[in-house]
């Protein structure tokens, strides 16, 4: 990374909150733009429906499946070897086939550095999207993101749609591995809910889901991609192309 930052000509980033956290984690002194993020244009394009009709095609999915992705992240102190990250999944999915089996699809999203990942059976009500080339895509299908501390919530509060967040080592991730830049207690968009059976439930009633966190959702996505319009890419390439650097 600090042979890569050398490089840079410009920094994007998504909202104003970012740019001072990313100069410090970067040691970047150079142009920041804050534009929002060209990969979250597909999540407003007018023909998002139409992409997303295809990617459930792709898929598999049957029509009339509520989609769930879950997306966690990565564990710092959870790993087999040197870089090789591990991934246990502590979601209970027979839970999840039980009660939502029929109607729904779990979409399994595990961070790209994790190297082990379970094995699911083709034609299961659970599928491993780990390895889809384009996870903007998967957003544009889900009608419900289940993650706990990834950065996917950022690019899918773009959407409106609901979260949930199962944060089940809550205390010792923010206490000993990672940490926040924010206030993610107070200002998570959705519940924070700590056992399977509390997202089962939750996911259970996705009226109450979706209206219970509406205002809380708007608030985060006002805070943290204001940008994200559709528009994102424009304004990158009307900034590299029209005004280069002197």
């Amino acid at each position: 990374m600090e042979h890569d930052v050398q490089h840079w000509d410009l920094l994007l980033t998504q909202n104003g909150f970012s740019e001072p956290l990313f100069r410090r984690a970067f040691a970047y002194d150079g142009e920041v733009l804050e534009s929002g993020y060209p990969r979250n244009d597909i999540l407003n394009s007018p023909h998002r429906d139409d992409i997303a009709a295809a990617v459930r095609r792709r898929l598999g999915i049957p029509k009339g499946k509520r989609v769930v992705l879950y997306a966690p992240t990565w564990r710092d102190d959870f790993h087999h070897a040197i870089g090789k990250r591990a991934f246990r999944l502590e979601f209970d999915v027979d839970r999840f086939r039980r009660t939502l089996g029929r109607d729904h699809v779990l979409l399994l999203r595990t961070h790209y550095l994790v190297t082990d990942r379970p094995k699911w059976t083709p034609g299961d009500c659970v599928m491993d999207v780990s390895v889809y080339p384009d996870i903007s895509e998967l957003y544009l299908i889900s009608d419900v993101l289940v993650t706990d501390y990834s950065s996917s919530m950022f690019d899918f509060a773009v959407t409106g749609r609901p979260m949930a967040f199962f944060t089940y080592d809550l205390e010792r991730y923010r206490d000993h591995v990672r940490g926040f830049y924010f206030d993610f207690d107070a200002e998570a968009p959705g519940p924070l809910l700590h056992t399977t059976q509390d997202v089962v439930d939750a996911l259970c009633e996705p009226d109450a889901l979706d209206a219970g966190y509406r205002s809380a959702r708007a608030a985060f996505a006002a805070r943290y991609c204001p940008h994200d319009d559709g528009h994102a890419a424009s304004r990158v390439l009307d900034r590299v192309l029209h005004n280069p650097a002197n």
